[in-house]
C-alpha cells in the first residue's frame, strides 16, 4: 500500500476534471467528495477508471452544471429514479449521486432512501476500505475523510465493515459475496466479527437474486487465487446455500485402509493452477465443474478400490441445470464448458497409455478449436503428490500436443466433415436416407481417424466404393 502525503494526495486530485469539478461545486454552493473504490485502488496502487461522486445535495444538478461547464465532448445521462447521473467525458466516466441515508426492510435488499450528510453516505458503505472520501471543494481539496480507519485496514490487509455487519449484512445480504469477493481479489483476511457475522446471516442470502450471487461469484472466479473465495464461502456456510453441488465433493471415505482423496480441495487446486494460466472464465468454469459427477458415480469395487466410472459423461449431463439454476448463460459458453468436462479424462487416458495416432487424431476430432484449452485443463488436473508419477503425466501430455501439432498439419483433422458426403453416398447408390448411408459415412470417418485412408476425397472415394461392395451394394448406372 501506498502511503501518500497531504501534498501529494492534493497533487493527485490537480487533474483537469477534478479541479473542474471542484469549481462547479463551488460555484453551486455544494459539498463534493471522491468516494469509494476510486480512493481505495488510489492507495493500493491499482488501476480504477471508475470515478464516484458524492454530493451533498443534488448530484444529478451537479453532473448537468458539470456538463454545461465541459460543452462539446461531454454527454451526461441521468437516471432520475435513483437520484444519481453518469457524466462521459473523452475516455473518463464519473458517477454523481446525492449523499444519502438508507434504511431496509427485512425482505428486500432496496433501501428507503432519503437525502442526507456526508456522515451518512459513509455509514452507509459497505465496508471501511471503500467508505474512504476525498474532499474536492476549493478551501478543502485534497483532504482525506476516513472515519472508520479504512487506511488501518488497507495496511493490514483486512476487510470490515464500518457498522455493526449484522445490520450491515442483514439490510443487504449481497454484501457477505461482495464481503469474500474483496478479500479474494485483494488477498485481504475477513475481519474475526465480520465472519462471524457472514456465519450468522447467511440465510438472508435466499433475498438475493441468482443473477446478483452469479455476478459476484465469477468476478471471484476471475481472482488470481479463485480457491481463497470458495473457502471463504464453504467456512461461512454460504456454498452449501448457493452451490451445493460443489460441496457434495467434500470428504474423504476410507475402506479397507483405501482412501479417496476430497475432490473439493482437489478442484480448487485444479481451479487455481490453471487460474495461473488463463483468465478465460469459462475455461475457470470448466475446472471447477470437471469432477462435479464424482459424487454420483463414486462406487467400491474390492478388486478396484474407489471408482468414479463415467464421471466425466455424468458431469457433462449436470452442466446444464447447473447453469440454468446459477442463471448462467444458456449458450455457446455453457456448451463449451459442458464440452471440456465431458472430453477431460480423453486426454489423461492417453498420456497414461502408448500415445497412438488413431487415439490423438480422435481427440483432435472430438475437441475441435477447443483442443488447447482441454490440453490445459488436463494438464492443470496433476495435482499427484507424487513428483515422478506427476512428471511422467506431463511428459506425456508433451507428447500429446507434438503429436496434435503434427497430425493437425499432417491430415487436417480438427472440424473436418468425411471428404464423402451422405448425398453423394446416397446419390451413388440410389439410396433414399437409411441406416446403410449413416453407417458408410462412419466407415469413412473411421478409417481416416485410424489412419487407414489420407483425408483426400478420391482416397475416401475409393474406400467407399469397397466398403459399399461388402455390403452389397451396387453404384446406379447412369446414361
Amino acid at each position: 500500500m501506498k502511503q501518500w502525503t497531504d501534498e501529494e494526495l492534493k497533487q493527485h486530485f490537480s487533474q483537469p476534471i477534478f479541479e473542474t469539478i471542484s469549481e462547479v461545486a463551488d460555484n453551486l454552493g455544494l459539498e463534493c467528495y471522491v468516494v469509494g473504490g476510486y480512493v481505495r485502488d488510489l492507495f493500493l496502487q491499482r488501476p480504477s477508471k471508475d470515478i464516484d461522486v458524492v454530493v451533498v445535495g443534488s448530484g444529478i444538478q451537479m453532473a448537468e452544471a458539470l456538463g454545461r461547464k465541459l460543452g462539446r465532448g461531454a454527454h451526461v445521462s441521468v437516471f432520475r429514479n435513483f437520484g444519481t447521473a453518469q457524466l462521459k467525458y473523452h475516455d473518463t466516466e464519473v458517477e454523481f449521486v446525492g449523499a444519502r441515508k438508507e434504511s431496509y426492510s427485512h425482505d428486500s435488499r432496496k433501501p428507503i432512501v432519503e437525502d442526507g450528510t456526508l456522515e451518512d453516505d459513509q455509514n452507509r458503505r459497505d465496508f471501511t476500505i471503500n467508505a474512504l472520501a476525498v474532499c474536492l471543494n476549493r478551501d478543502r481539496f485534497g483532504e482525506l475523510v476516513d472515519p472508520f480507519d479504512g487506511l488501518y485496514d488497507m495496511e493490514h490487509r483486512t476487510i470490515r465493515t464500518p457498522l455493526d455487519p449484522d445490520v450491515t449484512f442483514s439490510d443487504d445480504p449481497l454484501r457477505m459475496m461482495r464481503c469474500i469477493r474483496f478479500a479474494t481479489q485483494l488477498k485481504f483476511y475477513i475481519d474475526d466479527e465480520t465472519f462471524e457475522s457472514l456465519c450468522r446471516n447467511r440465510e438472508r442470502i435466499s433475498i438475493i437474486s441468482r443473477e446478483r450471487i452469479a455476478d459476484e461469484l465469477n468476478k471471484i472466479m476471475l481472482s488470481p487465487t479463485p480457491s481463497r473465495g470458495f473457502i471463504d464461502l464453504d467456512r461461512c456456510g454460504l456454498l452449501e446455500l448457493i452451490f451445493p453441488e460443489l460441496v457434495a465433493l467434500q470428504g474423504i471415505e476410507t475402506r479397507n485402509g483405501r482412501a479417496h482423496k476430497d475432490n473439493f480441495y482437489h478442484t480448487l487446486e485444479v481451479l487455481d493452477n490453471i487460474s495461473r494460466h488463463t483468465d478465460n472464465l469459462w475455461l475457470r468454469w470448466a475446472a471447477l465443474l470437471h469432477d462435479i459427477g464424482k459424487p454420483v458415480t463414486k462406487r467400491w469395487e474390492p478388486k478396484l478400490g474407489w471408482t468414479f466410472h463415467n464421471h466425466n459423461f455424468v458431469g457433462e449431463k449436470m452442466v446444464p441445470d447447473i447453469f440454468r439454476k446459477m442463471k448462467l448463460p444458456m449458450n455457446e459458453k455453457m456448451k463449451y464448458v459442458q464440452k471440456l468436462v465431458g472430453l477431460h479424462m480423453r486426454p489423461i487416458v492417453i498420456a497414461d497409455e502408448v500415445v497412438t495416432d488413431s487415439a490423438v487424431r480422435r481427440l483432435l476430432f472430438e475437441a475441435g478449436d477447443d483442443i488447447d484449452d482441454l490440453m490445459t485443463l488436463c494438464e492443470a488436473d496433476i495435482t499427484s503428490k507424487n513428483s515422478e508419477r506427476k512428471q511422467r503425466f506431463l511428459n506425456n501430455f508433451q507428447l500429446v500436443r507434438r503429436k496434435l501439432k503434427d497430425l493437425e498439419e499432417r491430415d487436417r483433422i480438427r472440424n473436418f466433415q468425411p471428404p464423402v458426403s451422405g448425398e453423394e453416398i446416397m446419390a451413388t447408390f440410389g439410396l433414399q436416407p437409411c441406416r446403410e448411408v449413416g453407417t458408410l459415412k462412419s466407415a469413412i470417418k473411421d478409417a481416416i481417424l485410424d489412419g487407414v485412408i489420407p483425408n483426400e476425397y478420391e482416397a475416401a472415394r475409393s474406400f467407399l466404393m469397397q466398403r459399399a461392395e461388402r455390403m452389397g451394394l451396387k453404384p446406379v448406372v447412369t446414361h
